[in-house]
């Protein structure tokens, strides 16, 4: 096992809701542990910067509005595997084919509005990481 660190995006629907701490319990109790985290309402120009990747896909202008509708967390999770852990901790991306037990399978509202975001590589979980947070601000 290797120790790796990743970003969680807990998405306004589930803010909004006022379960980030449910989810925040999903994340500790599989082993995971916040290094970093904070509270954000993003601008347009910060969610279309960190969704780029997407920018010619169908969905982009929507996931922009969505993820600018209410407050995000933005958190950094570390332990053994946080990247593949964390992804199997959320669930599939689709709430109707995720497993029991996963954050989207009892929290997410729709396949946009699915309460989390999660790295899905060691790559960009340390671009997405170095996007939200300085060096200073992850203690662990």
């Amino acid at each position: 096992m290797s120790i790796e660190s990743t970003l969680s995006i807990i998405k306004p629907d589930a803010t909004n809701r006022n379960i980030t701490g449910k989810i925040n319990s999903k994340f500790e109790d599989a082993g995971l542990k916040i290094v970093a985290q904070k509270m954000l309402l993003l601008s347009e120009k910060m969610a279309g910067d960190f969704y780029a990747v997407h920018r010619e896909r169908p969905f982009y202008k929507d996931l922009v509005k969505f993820m600018t509708s209410g407050p995000v967390v933005v958190q950094v999770l570390k332990g053994d595997n946080a990247v593949a852990k964390n992804r199997e901790i959320m669930g599939a991306t689709n709430p109707a084919n995720a497993d029991a037990g996963t954050i989207r399978k009892e929290f997410a509202l729709s396949i946009e509005a699915n309460s989390v975001h999660g790295s899905d590589s060691l790559e960009n979980a340390k671009n997405e990481i170095a996007f939200f947070f300085a060096t200073h601000e992850i203690v662990g």
